[in-house]
C-alpha cells in the first residue's frame, strides 16, 4: 500500500462521515422545524425517516449502476444529488418540499455507499483490505460525533436552515477531492476492457507506485456472461440471502440503540442534554471498536470474529436494558455497546468485500444495505409498539438484542468462497 492508495481510502472515511453527519443534522434540525412550520410528531416522523427510505431505494438501485458505469463517477454522481438535496433542504418552504430534498438526499447517500465499499475494498491489497475498509466504516461514527458538535455550535447563532447549508457545503466540497485522489477500480477497468482500459490501470497504477501490465486479464465464457443479476443464481443466491439477512437483524439492533438512547437516558431521570452525551460516547465506543477489529481482523478468521462482536452486541444491547442508575455507568455500558455494535457493522462491510465477486460487489452490497436501512426504519417503530405496549426497558431490549444473535446464527450458516478475487492494482504482478 502506497501512499496515493492510502489517500484514495482516507477520501472514502470523509465520504462515509457525511452520513453519520446526516443522521444527526436532521434530528437536530426537526425542533426548529417542527416549530417554524408547527408540523405534529407523526408528520415529524416522516420527515426523520424519508432519508432513511431514500438510503434503502439508492443502495439498491444504484449499486448496480456502480458495476455497470464504475465506483468513481457513481461516487460523484450520488455526490452531486446530495448536495442538491441538502442545498434544496435549506431553501425548503414547506414538508412536501423538504420530504422530496430528503428522498434525493438518501438516494445518493445510499448509493454512495454501495460504491465506496467495492472501491475501498478495490482499492487496497489482501493484506490491508480489513484496515482499509474498518477506517472507511469508522468515519460514520466520527462523522457523528463532529457532526453533532459542529451543529450544536450552528444552532446557538443561526437557524435549522443552516445546517442544511453547511452539509450542502461539505458535500459539495468532496466533488473536486474525489475527482483528483479517487481513480476508478482497477479491477473494474480489467472485468471491464472497454477501449483505451489498459492505458487507464497503468496510469493509475504508475499513480500508485506500482508496475506496469502488458495486458488485461483474458476473457472466458464465464466472464463474459456475467452480470449483475448473478447475486439472485445459484451460485450466489444463498450466500445472498443470509448475509442479506444477518446485515438487516443486525442492524435492528444497532438502529433500536441510536434512535432510543437519548429518549430513555431521559426516562431515567436525566436530564436532555445528558441524553447527547450518552450518545456521543456511543459513537466514541464505535470508532474505537471499528479500529480496533479491522486491525484484529489482519490476524484473526473474519467471520469467526464478526460471528464474536455480534454476540457482543447482543450481551451489551441486553445488558443496556438493565438500566444502570449513574451516568457514568450508562456511559461506559453504550460505550461498549458501541464498541460492538460498530465492529459487527465493519465485519460486514469486509464481508461484502469477500462473499460478492467483482463485477456484482457493489450490486450485492447495495441490495444488503438497502435492505438492511428497512430493519434501520423498523427497530425505532417496533421498539415504540413495544414500548406502547407496556413491556418495560428489560424485556424490549432484550427482544432488540435478538437481532445481533440471529445475525450471529445467519453467518455461521455462510460459506465463504474459496478463493476471493484480489485486487490487481493493488497487488501488482513482481509485487
Amino acid at each position: 500500500m502506497r501512499t496515493a492508495q492510502w489517500l484514495a481510502v482516507l477520501v472514502t472515511v470523509g465520504l462515509n462521515a457525511m452520513d453519520g453527519f446526516d443522521v444527526l443534522s436532521i434530528s437536530f434540525a426537526s425542533p426548529g422545524i417542527a416549530q417554524d412550520w408547527g408540523v405534529n410528531k407523526s408528520t415529524l416522523g416522516w420527515i426523520l425517516s424519508m432519508e432513511l427510505v431514500g438510503m434503502g431505494l439508492g443502495s439498491v438501485l444504484l449499486g448496480g449502476v456502480a458495476d455497470k458505469i464504475g465506483r468513481r463517477p457513481t461516487i460523484l454522481g450520488c455526490l452531486l444529488a446530495m448536495s442538491v438535496g441538502m442545498f434544496g433542504a435549506s431553501a425548503a418552504g414547506g414538508v412536501p418540499t423538504l420530504l422530496a430534498y430528503r428522498l434525493l438526499t438518501g438516494l445518493g447517500i445510499g448509493g454512495m455507499l454501495a460504491a465506496i465499499n467495492a472501491a475501498v475494498a478495490e482499492l487496497s491489497n489482501k493484506r490491508w483490505r480489513s484496515v482499509a475498509v474498518a477506517l472507511m466504516v469508522v468515519g460514520y461514527p466520527l462523522g457523528g460525533v463532529s457532526g453533532g458538535i459542529i451543529v450544536q455550535r450552528l444552532l446557538g447563532s443561526g437557524t435549522w436552515h443552516d445546517v442544511f447549508i453547511f452539509g450542502g457545503a461539505i458535500t459539495a466540497a468532496f466533488i473536486p477531492i474525489v475527482w483528483l485522489l479517487l481513480p476508478e477500480s482497477v479491477d473494474f477497468l480489467d472485468r471491464q476492457g472497454r477501449p483505451g482500459a489498459l492505458q487507464a490501470i497503468n496510469r493509475i497504477l504508475t499513480r500508485f507506485g506500482h508496475e506496469s501490465i502488458g495486458a488485461l486479464t483474458p476473457d472466458t465464457p464465464e466472464s463474459s456472461q456475467r452480470a449483475v443479476t448473478d447475486i439472485f443464481k445459484p451460485g450466489l443466491i444463498a450466500a445472498t440471502v443470509l448475509i442479506t439477512f444477518g446485515y438487516f437483524a443486525h442492524v435492528t439492533s444497532f438502529y433500536f440503540i441510536i434512535k432510543w438512547v437519548p429518549k430513555l437516558v431521559v426516562d431515567m431521570g436525566f436530564q436532555p442534554r445528558a441524553g447527547a452525551g450518552v450518545l456521543t460516547w456511543l459513537n466514541v465506543g464505535g470508532a474505537t471498536g471499528v479500529a480496533l477489529f479491522g486491525l484484529i481482523a489482519t490476524r484473526v478468521g473474519l467471520k469467526a470474529l464478526t460471528v464474536v462482536v455480534l454476540l457482543g452486541s447482543s450481551a451489551m444491547v441486553f445488558w443496556f436494558g438493565r438500566g444502570p442508575h449513574d451516568l457514568f455507568s450508562l456511559s461506559l455500558t453504550v460505550a461498549v455497546a458501541g464498541m460492538f455494535i460498530n465492529s459487527a457493522i465493519g465485519g460486514y462491510y469486509l464481508l461484502f468485500a469477500e462473499v460478492f465477486p467483482t463485477h456484482v460487489r457493489a450490486t450485492g452490497t447495495g441490495f444488503a444495505i438497502g435492505v438492511g436501512r428497512g430493519g434501520a426504519i423498523l427497530a425505532p417503530i417496533l421498539a415504540g409498539y413495544l414500548f406502547q405496549a407496556g413491556l418495560g426497558m428489560q424485556a424490549v431490549a432484550t427482544l432488540m438484542a435478538m437481532g445481533s444473535l440471529l445475525s450471529a446464527a445467519a453467518l455461521l450458516a455462510l460459506k465463504l468462497r474459496a478463493a476471493p478475487d484480489a485486487p490487481r492494482g493493488a497487488q501488482p504482478r513482481g509485487g
